[in-house]
């Protein structure tokens, strides 16, 4: 089997909910950030992409048809390229990442592009098809860009919570506060804020055609402990889940280039040397990716004595500390050193491909290393990748 490479990963700069990609169809947004990543290899012929593998959770709007083939097509990529679309919710990008490792390893492909889109402001309302022709009662408009619908009443209760509740329940279980919660936000704004301004992610951007974006757009630089506390809970009237200690709601896009040993002729980023995959009740979804990262770890044959940072996506801060306390060698100072989504957001099939690109330049920054990404998914499920350089 041959080793599989991230040569090189870009994003857009992430939207807000209703504000500067709001206009922008999630197709549009895909193949504009593919053009954009190839753009960055002229020697690369894209003809010799195998594959391109998109995540993307919602797919009930403008994504409805194979988002990935469509932004093949609206990059301009010759019609010989094919391109499929992965749905593991909030996990959709990573498992796009693992599946074209997978497909590298064992010789399927030599290059592929995987990553993720996600317009949750463009997300429809839809409604379900009457039972009968002529319905003599009115119908409800279901609004998709995140949560449940549509739940199966077989499901226990318990089961199908909405995610600011199970974060509520992870809060109560790990014993964690409001203040802590609050803390972890606002470290999120600061670090995130430093590092556009020290250009850290300078190198991982890329514009949206006809957009005036240059930043992520959630970043709060000026917020603070007071500004946070003053919010009311969210979930519950008692609670500690506030706007402010979850992730936002967002547009965007990443693209991660993921080939063989030599596959391009410039020199890789780093290496995926293990994946991890992981399920437990859905009520407690946040804490899933713990053991995926363990997984991940055992099967790259290193230990998190080994682990030089980590990239965990902040669904919810209670969930990321949660995640924290249970990797107890993990020295919580290597957790999202640059911030992490409650600042930068959460467009849930892009946060895959941001998060691995950002391991992935951060390891070529430093020279060498070892990375651990890892995304909790709702309904119970946790992805995780080690990268090395």
């Amino acid at each position: 089997m041959t080793a599989a490479y991230v040569y090189d990963a870009v994003r857009t700069p992430f939207g807000r909910f209703g504000k500067s990609l709001a206009g922008v169809r999630p197709d549009d947004l895909a193949g504009s950030t593919l053009k954009a990543l190839l753009g960055r290899h002229p020697d690369l012929d894209p003809a010799r992409i195998d594959d391109v593998i998109l995540g993307d959770a919602n797919q009930a709007g403008e994504d409805n048809r194979d988002v990935g083939r469509f932004a093949v097509l609206l990059a301009g990529l010759p019609v010989s390229v094919p391109g499929s679309t992965t749905n593991r919710l909030c996990g959709s990008g990573v498992d796009a990442a693992i599946q074209a490792s997978r497909a590298i390893e064992t010789g399927d492909a030599s290059i592929i592009v995987a990553g993720g889109v996600e317009s949750m402001t463009r997300a429809p309302y839809v409604m379900l098809k009457p039972d009968a022709a002529f319905p003599p009662r009115n119908s409800e408009l279901v609004s998709t860009h995140i949560g449940w619908r549509f739940t199966n009443p077989k499901l226990p209760a318990e089961q199908t919570i909405s995610n600011g509740q199970s974060a509520e329940l992870l809060a109560q279980m790990y014993s964690i506060s409001r203040e802590e919660q609050d803390a972890f936000a606002l470290r999120s704004h600061q670090l995130a804020a430093a590092a556009w301004a020290a250009g850290t992610f300078a190198n991982e951007i890329v514009p949206v055609p006809g957009v005036d974006l240059a930043i992520d757009e959630g970043i709060r630089a000026d917020t603070t402990l007071e500004a946070l506390a003053g919010l009311k809970p969210a979930f519950a009237a008692d609670g500690s889940v506030t706007a402010g200690n979850s992730s936002p709601i967002n547009d965007g896009s990443s693209m991660v280039l993921i080939g063989a040993e030599g596959a391009l002729s410039s020199e890789p980023l780093a290496r995926i040397t293990g994946r991890g995959v992981y399920a437990n009740e859905p009520q407690y979804f946040g804490i899933a990716p713990v053991e995926a990262a363990n997984r991940a770890l055992a099967r790259a044959g290193r230990t998190w004595a080994d682990v030089d940072f980590v990239e965990l996506n902040e669904a919810f801060a209670s969930q990321s500390l949660a995640c924290a306390k249970l990797w107890p060698e993990l020295d919580p100072a290597k957790l999202n050193e640059n911030g992490g989504a409650l600042a930068i957001g959460h467009p849930l099939g892009a946060s895959g491909g941001r998060i691995i690109g950002r391991a992935a330049h951060e390891l070529a920054r430093r020279g060498s290393g070892v990375a651990v990404i890892a995304i909790c998914i709702g309904v119970g499920q946790g992805l995780a990748m080690v990268l090395e350089r």
